[in-house]
């Protein structure tokens, strides 16, 4: 079985209650992933699962429970906590497999479900087809039988475990005292630990999007609305904001002045830092192909590499495993410290981007512009039916523009993994040139595509 019927690029994903993220898909989810990770060996098996704030968690989480429990799993239920504190938790509690259920940044409406093997990764495309083939299949084989059932219990210091560990990733020695921090948790699975985190290692907190209530996830809040951390910043007159999504797994900040960064920014701000202390490994930094010429360019400049892989964090982490890399991410705010952690998480690069904010004894404004981004444009073209990357008009637009671009300006065209959009992304020295060059695209996709 190659094609995809449930998993997309970041586990499975889509609006609550419609499918695939029904109740019944949820318990085929939990029946097949138990099956699969289920080993022939006598020992007791476990599944840890975590959520974030939305309404629809509590339609989802009893339909996995059930799943995994029938199938002879032993469940820990997490509470919200976020994503990488699933993945902390299932190597801590040496689960045999983690499940968030959260559907990231996208509003209360969706919700997702994203698995971890025991190792605290994310699964591969491999395994993700493995329990789609199961989840088809008859599923009343293989039921535990009546005494064999799996037990269930919740986890109540989930939270407070995961507090310690993101703290622990704080240099030892140094304290937050004498910073105002903004902390926006978007009103979902970071709103309890962040606040605790960052009071505890001596911040004064002023915190932001705390109050869920089911549907106010990422309600103009968070990292894909920065505007709210840029108003406390001000109106606090605070050292650094920090915006959180809504499973807390990226960040984007602002400084003193209320300016947004982006994960760029961020990456060669830990990687500059990082590079003078001797503690950035693989001779660089992974990113993916939408990262700007500009972090590559500053790369460069320190003799530090900029390794490029397809969009997704999980093929960020899949090439920073293969060449021993520490550091690696994606514009949008996934930073992944595999030193740290096994994924993206927002709150320990916070701390990381907070340490050398305190070393410098810089206000962030000095920090937070590490380089000059190249003018960089992106258009997404919807398309009703066929494949228009592969009409002969696309393919010439497309040789035309690399060729123009060729020297001062980078050039990436695809499909998107989650909906039927053609995005088209350019970049160069010359911004005239990079809007000509994406329009004439966009162009001849939509002739195609007509």
């Amino acid at each position: 079985m190659s094609k995809r019927a449930y998993f997309g690029t970041d586990g499975i994903r889509g609006q609550a209650n419609r499918h695939p993220m029904t109740a019944e898909v949820a318990l085929r989810v939990g029946m097949a992933a138990g099956k699969q990770f289920m080993s022939k060996d006598e020992r007791r098996h476990l599944v840890v699962i975590g959520k974030d704030t939305r309404l629809s968690g509590y339609m989802i989480e009893p339909a996995l429970v059930a799943g995994f429990a029938s199938v002879g799993m032993d469940v820990r239920l997490l509470g919200p906590i976020p994503t990488p504190g699933v993945a902390m938790m299932t190597r801590s509690l040496r689960a045999d497999l983690g499940v968030m259920i959260s559907a990231s940044h996208n509003e209360f409406s969706d919700n997702g479900i994203k698995l971890f093997g025991p190792d605290g990764y994310k699964l591969s495309d491999e395994r993700e087809l493995l329990i789609e083939s199961l989840m088809d299949q008859g599923l009343q084989e293989g039921l535990a039988g009546p005494r064999a059932l799996g037990r269930v219990a919740r986890v109540d210091d989930s939270q407070a475990r995961y507090v310690e560990i993101a703290k622990a990733t704080f240099p030892r020695g140094l304290s937050l005292s004498g910073l105002r921090v903004v902390i926006d948790c978007a009103n979902g699975a970071a709103y309890k630990v962040a606040p605790i985190a960052l009071y505890e290692l001596g911040a004064e907190v002023i915190s932001v999007g705390v109050e869920p209530n089911g549907f106010n996830i990422n309600e103009e809040c968070g990292s894909t609305h920065p505007e709210a951390m840029v108003q406390q910043v001000k109106e606090y007159r605070a050292d650094i904001g920090i915006a959180l999504d809504g499973d807390a797994d990226r960040l984007v900040i602002c400084d003193e002045k209320g300016r947004v960064v982006d994960g760029d920014q961020i990456m060669a701000l830990i990687a500059g830092h990082w590079a003078k202390t001797q503690r950035l490994s693989g001779g660089g930094v992974v990113a993916t192909v939408m990262s700007n010429l500009g972090l590559e360019r500053f790369l460069k400049s320190h003799d530090l590499n900029l390794e490029r892989t397809q969009v997704g964090d999980r093929y960020v982490m899949a090439r920073m495993r293969e060449g021993g890399f520490n550091l690696g991410g994606e514009q949008s705010g996934h930073l992944i410290l595999s030193d740290f952690s096994t994924t993206g998480d927002g709150l320990i690069a916070a701390l990381q981007v907070l340490a050398v904010l305190k070393q410098s004894d810089k206000p962030m404004s000095a920090l937070a512009r590490q380089f000059e981004p190249v003018p960089q444009l992106l258009e997404n073209v919807r398309f009703a039916a066929g494949k228009p990357l592969e009409s002969d008009q696309v393919k010439g637009a497309i040789a035309d523009a690399e060729q123009r671009l060729s020297g001062s300006g980078r050039l990436v065209v695809r499909a998107s993994g989650t909906e039927p959009l053609i995005r088209i992304m350019a970049e160069g020295d010359d911004a005239k040139l990079v809007s000509q060059v994406v329009k004439e695209i966009a162009g001849a996709v939509k002739k195609a595509a007509a």
